[in-house]
């Protein structure tokens, strides 16, 4: 399984538009349940949130709160949140320190543990949407505010697409500035959430 070097903590503190597009191809590893529970997924599709001047973002505002202080962290962080009471959702820290922007892993292409990415799920598919990534891959709340570089959960080096593969869409799932073409996959993927 892809074992590779963690992307460094520079390359999250850039603007996330740039982080987002950079993280497509790359390799999210989880180790959570231990080493021979590992998963890992190509990332194949994200969303950019841009900080307190987006109104889909949760710190919109620069609101600050015991679940958006994660994303006042530094770049190279993970912000996992809690949504519709039921799901759990991974988003990569960026930009700079007190500047809360992160990008949202919403898909991926299993690549390691599949097996375990079944158990866990119980059905396909196994990482196409956000909530269906991070049960496959075990993210809850208790990796919530870690290091994307070391430990049990971390983004690794992968194989970059060409830019003619990167699509470019508005978001989806949310109700403020989801226009804002800030969504990238990477063109035919049959692991992303939605196509088009």
């Amino acid at each position: 399984m892809n074992r590779g070097a963690p992307v460094a903590a520079k390359f999250y503190a850039r603007p996330t538009e740039e982080v987002a597009r950079g993280l497509l191809g790359r390799i999210l590893v989880s180790d959570i349940g231990g080493r021979r529970r590992q998963t890992a997924g190509r990332i194949v599709e994200v969303e950019a949130y841009l900080g307190p001047h987006d109104p889909a973002c949760h710190a919109y505002n620069r609101r600050r709160t015991a679940r958006t202080e994660p994303l006042y962290g530094p770049p190279g962080t993970a912000y996992v949140y809690f949504t519709y009471g039921m799901h759990w959702c991974l988003n990569a820290v960026t930009e700079t320190l007190d500047f809360p922007a992160a990008v949202l892993i919403r898909a991926l292409e299993p690549i390691g543990g599949a097996d375990t990415m079944r158990r866990r799920r119980g059905t396909e598919p196994l990482c196409a949407g956000p909530a269906r990534l991070c049960q496959a891959m075990g993210i809850t709340g208790a990796v919530n505010g870690v290091s994307l570089q070391r430990g049990r959960l971390r983004i690794v080096e992968g194989p970059a697409p060409r830019k003619s593969e990167i699509v470019v869409g508005p978001r989806i799932g949310i109700t403020q500035a989801a226009d804002w073409p800030l969504r990238f996959y990477l063109k035919g993927s049959p692991w992303v959430s939605r196509q088009g």
